[in-house]
Parts: C-alpha cells; structure tokens; sequence
C-alpha cells in the first residue's frame, strides 16, 4: 500500500509517499481502507522529530482516518460489516491506503457528510470535547478562552461551548480568522498580535475573567492567562505552540486565584480512556452533525490536497495559513 513516510526527521522536504507493507487487522481490530485523512500539529511534530508515536502505535503520520471497512480481525464482536462507512480515532497510520483500527474506536459516519469531511472530525472534536467536558467542566454561563481559536480544535470548541450554554471567545492571529469563529458562534475575538487578549477579555467580561482556558501556546501567554482567569477557574493546557520553559511567579498567581491547571495529551491515552471518549462523544454530540439537526455542527475545512502534495499541507499548516482543518486525500 501506500503510505505518507520520512527516511530521517526534518522539513517537509523530507516527506513522500512510498510502498508500505499493508496492515492486518489483530484482535479485535478492523482493517479500515482509509478515503481520507486529517492533518494535525502531531504530524508536524512527529516529522520534526519532536513527538515520537506511544508504544505499539504504527510509525506512520495521522491520528484521524475516515474510509470503509476492508476486513474484520478475530474476535470482533460489534456492529462493523466489510463495506461500511466509518471514521476513526488513530494513535498513528491514518496517512497510508490502510489502517488497523480497534474496533472500539471506530465511529459511524454522520448521513450527509461526505468522507473528506469525516475525516476531519475524529482528532480535532474528541480533542474538543475532551477539554470541554472530561477536563474542563464547561458549565452553562461559563467563560470560555480558546487559543488558536480557528483551528480545528479551536472552531470544534467553540460549537461545543456555545451546545453547552458556554460563551466562548478566541484568540486568532488574524482578522479573517476571527470573522470565521464569529461566524461559527465566538461571542468575541481577540488579534493577539494587535491587542492584550488578557485585558480585552477581562473588558469582555466586566472584570470577572474566563472560567476556562483551553490552551495549546504554553509560555508564551502564561501570564495573560493568569492574569484574565477567574477565581476558580480552569487553565486546561494541551499544546506547547508557544514554548515550554517560563519564569515567574507562576504558582504564587495561580493560587491566589485558587485555579487549577489541568494538563492533556489524547494520542497517548490508554485504549480504555479513548473507547470511553469515543462512546460518550458517539452517543451525546455525533447526533448534531445529522442535516435534521436544529444548530449542526459542522467540521470546518480549510483545504483538502491529494497524499502526492503532502508537503505543501505539512508547509501551509506550519505558515499558520489554516482556517479549519486540512485534509489528505488517499487514492483508491
């Protein structure tokens, strides 16, 4: 088969497609034949080097897959049959012509969305979903902070607080960004480049500040996060776009605001957490992406290539250029 694949880490220069062995589904594995494939900030990392796949997990880019089912391993006992639509969450191998899948992990793909589209929902809304509910306890009336706010991750989130009575607000890096997460139900927009998103939220908010920040910068906003959270807010942390290492009074700061920072990674969770998440984001939100239902979500994409101009994808997702998600297409 083929599949997306680097000889060394590096640049996007370093990518190609080439001829892999193809995957056999193991114990209770499905071998999915993937149509499509989401693009996310791990797959740069992982070509740069910087993010290694969890033990087990295939070396291939690609943590989010939508195809058809190819094959059942043994011992499958769901409602998968060979031919159906289904997407699934990856902890690798999503870019290449094949993927094994556990079963678990699959999920069906919502009538009248196509498979470019599904594609791009595994990763970016269970990560979503994940910071929202499981972490960061979104309540009605809640505050809600989202860096990089038109991403897939940040416009999946906003959809998700507003579902969730939340009142979300982005950060973005430009004014065509914001106006995107406006229009998907940000209830303000902050240019980080132009303006203290710290102190337009705290303006925003008539001086309560955000109850939850959903943060994938890390050192470079930590103090304008501290500085706009709310007593007893939540700082969920999962992404280092910004740097790791800080200096300050971090911890003074953070307990007199009694607020909790909650860090979090979803490639490497165990295959239970993710069948939980899965099932739960099945049951409760999968629903809304159905053409019948009153205020769809809707995964946002920003540009869809063939496997053949990974590259480009890997150089456009690293300028920052993306609003919304980025898709590979596979040959079938």
């Amino acid at each position: 088969m083929l599949a997306v694949s680097f000889d060394e880490p590096g640049g996007p220069e370093n990518l190609c497609v080439k001829k892999v062995a193809k995957p056999s589904p193991g114990e209770g594995e499905v071998l999915l034949k993937v149509a499509a494939s989401g693009l996310n900030r791990a797959d740069l990392l992982q070509r740069q080097g910087q993010y290694a796949p969890p033990p087990g997990a295939s070396n291939i880019l690609g943590l989010e897959a939508s195809g058809h089912v190819a094959e059942l391993g043994p011992g499958c006992q769901g409602p998968w049959k060979i031919g159906d639509a289904a997407m699934a969450l990856l902890s690798g191998g999503g870019q290449a012509q094949y993927v094994a899948v556990p079963e678990e992990l699959l999920m069906p793909i919502p009538e009248g969305l196509t498979l470019v589209q599904a594609a791009a929902i595994p990763e970016a809304w269970l990560t979503a979903f994940q910071l929202l509910h499981l972490l960061g306890d979104v309540q009605a009336g809640d505050f809600v902070l989202i860096h990089a706010g038109a991403s897939g991750v940040g416009l999946a989130a906003i959809q998700l607080a507003r579902r969730a009575g939340a009142i979300p607000m982005v950060t973005a890096g430009s004014q065509h960004k914001l106006q995107v997460a406006e229009k998907l139900g940000a209830a303000a927009g902050f240019n980080y480049k132009e303006e203290d998103f710290s102190e337009a939220t705290l303006k925003f908010t008539k001086g309560a500040g955000v109850n939850l920040i959903l943060d994938c910068i890390g050192a470079s906003s930590w103090e304008k996060n501290i500085n706009c959270l709310a007593l007893d807010g939540r700082w969920v942390l999962y992404g280092l776009m910004g740097g790791a290492d800080i200096s300050g009074p971090l911890f003074s700061k953070l307990l007199a605001k009694r607020g909790s920072l909650i860090a979090s990674l979803l490639r490497s969770r165990d295959k239970k957490y993710k069948q939980r998440l899965v099932n739960t984001f099945t049951e409760q939100v999968l629903p809304h992406f159905f053409k019948q239902s009153p205020q769809r979500l809707l995964p946002t994409l920003d540009r869809v290539y063939p496997v053949a101009e990974v590259q480009e994808a890997h150089k456009y997702m690293e300028a920052n250029r993306n609003v919304g998600k980025l898709v590979l297409e596979l040959p079938q």
